[in-house]
């Protein structure tokens, strides 16, 4: 056996190669060329699929001939296949099966055929598929999960067919992340779900083609279109003078929305339905029922709502597994909220008469039921201690025992003359000036010296008394009393 050295090939593998490549031109179909990996069979007039094709095939081009139909396993031993050209062929109808063998395809090219619906069964074994190049058929449907699973989409074109509908619903940012060129153009499209496009990325927005369809001149359209025209969006830029729209009555005019203005002069610009409202905060504690309204300024009374809820879930499984709830007004129930509901919840009502879209942007957050807890007795504790407090204070201002004497009116006394009971006043309690009447008494008699001492407690009869004394006193005074009112009036 030879082997390879010093950078010859040796015979054993010129040998092999040129096995193969023999047995590649073999399978090469007559008429076809097969350079390398590619199979150029284009324009050849052929009415059935070659039976047989090399298995190294990355390039497949039977495009310009007379196909009918892609029957079940027809790519079967093309594990390389990448770009399959079939366009200008009179195709009308893919089996089921057609590409189950053709998981490599990247590139799929089936324009300008005779197809005339677009089923999910379709295309649900490409998924590595990028671009999908339908336009130039009779397509007039395409089923709402047609697209479903080709997440490696990003360029899709459907212009040239007979649609009167597209499913954008099925068309977000976790469903074709890399998805940036949706042509729809030229299509028979003549009214727009506004609510489903606002939601698009806002990649798949500015690559959206929607130009010379029979849209109806309406507000809601017209704001869209001015709103991508003022972001540069490709989709207007390059094709700005052929979104055309037409004024129903008599005889019907078509004008083109963004270069006449002044038939959309009533149309508020401020209300773009692409913009979303404010965000409402909401806080709420888990296992309580929530109500999110979807309230706005439209009054008709044919308006439809949806929601888009923060996580990839379902909306329809949820409402009907009685996890939420959606009323006629248009608002979203969450009957048990749970942390794992936290997020940013979406509303978009829709005037279906008008056509004027509005949205609403709920941020909810959910707390953990133990925090509620801990907030209603820390706050539970704080009042009480208010509460408490006050009633101390109230306590010490109104219920305070009296120390004073005269605080109680002492009973007559003789020996005290020409003062009565409203002598002893709070004033004397807490040291305030005396009274005007003793002030008056003063003033008239010079001579007379009114003093005001502690009280003298003596106990007469059991009673405590407060001695209030003049310096001339009436009656009769022991001699301790007399002394210290002498000593006092001295020191005066």
């Amino acid at each position: 056996m030879w082997f390879h050295t010093r950078g010859m090939t040796s015979p054993a593998l010129l040998v092999l190669f040129s096995f193969w490549l023999g047995f590649s031109e073999a399978n090469c179909p007559s008429g076809c060329l097969c350079p390398s990996d590619i199979v150029n069979c284009g324009s050849l007039g052929l009415d059935r699929f070659p039976p047989v094709l090399p298995p190294t095939t990355s390039i497949l081009d039977l495009s310009h001939n007379r196909l009918t139909w892609i029957a079940a396993g027809s790519f079967h031993g093309l594990p390389r296949l990448d770009v399959l050209r079939m366009s200008h062929n009179q195709i009308s109808l893919l089996s089921p099966a057609a590409f189950h063998n053709a998981t490599t395809l990247r590139h799929l090219d089936l324009s300008s055929n005779r197809l005339q619906v677009v089923a999910k069964h379709h295309f649900q074994d490409l998924l590595g598929l990028e671009e999908l190049l339908l336009y130039n058929n009779r397509i007039t449907r395409i089923e709402s999960n047609a697209l479903m699973g080709l997440s490696n989409l990003r360029k899709v074109y459907l212009s040239i067919n007979q649609i009167t509908d597209f499913p954008f619903f099925s068309i977000r940012k976790h469903s074709h992340p890399k998805l940036a060129a949706l042509d729809l153009s030229s299509n028979r499209m003549s009214r727009l779900p506004l609510d489903d496009i606002v939601l698009l990325p806002v990649a798949v927005q500015r690559g959206l083609f929607i130009h010379n369809n029979s849209l109806a001149c309406d507000c809601s359209t017209y704001r869209m279109f001015w709103h991508w025209d003022k972001e540069g969006y490709e989709a207007i830029r390059d094709f700005k003078d052929k979104y055309l729209c037409r004024m129903y009555g008599e005889p019907l005019t078509s004008i083109r929305f963004l270069r006449s203005p002044r038939f959309f002069e009533n149309c508020t610009i401020e209300k773009m339905i692409s913009l979303i409202s404010p965000k409402a905060e909401m806080m709420v504690y888990e296992g309580e029922q929530v109500r999110l309204d979807c309230t706005g300024t439209l009054s008709s009374v044919v308006i439809s709502y949806s929601w888009v809820i923060p996580h990839q879930e379902n909306l329809t499984l949820l409402i009907q597994n009685g996890t939420l709830r959606l009323n006629q007004d248009g608002s979203l129930e969450i009957l048990a909220v749970q942390s794992a509901d936290s997020g940013i919840y979406q509303c978009i009502a829709v005037d279906t008469v008008r056509m004027i879209n509005e949205s609403r942007e709920v941020n909810l957050t959910v707390v953990p039921q133990r925090l509620s807890e801990e907030s209603f007795s820390t706050g539970y504790t704080t009042l009480l201690g208010c509460i408490i407090t006050l009633v101390l204070i109230l306590m010490y201002l109104y219920l305070t025992p009296c120390r004073c004497g005269c605080c109680k009116p002492p009973p007559p006394s003789p020996t005290i003359s020409g003062l009565g009971e409203d002598r002893c006043t709070l004033a004397s309690i807490f040291g305030a000036p005396p009274s005007a009447e003793l002030k008056q008494k003063s003033k008239s008699n010079p001579e007379r010296h009114v003093v005001f001492l502690e009280p003298l407690m003596q106990d007469k009869n059991g009673h405590l008394t407060a001695a209030l004394m003049e310096e001339e006193p009436t009656g009769q005074w022991d001699m301790p009393q007399l002394n210290r009112i002498k000593e006092f009036d001295e020191n005066v």
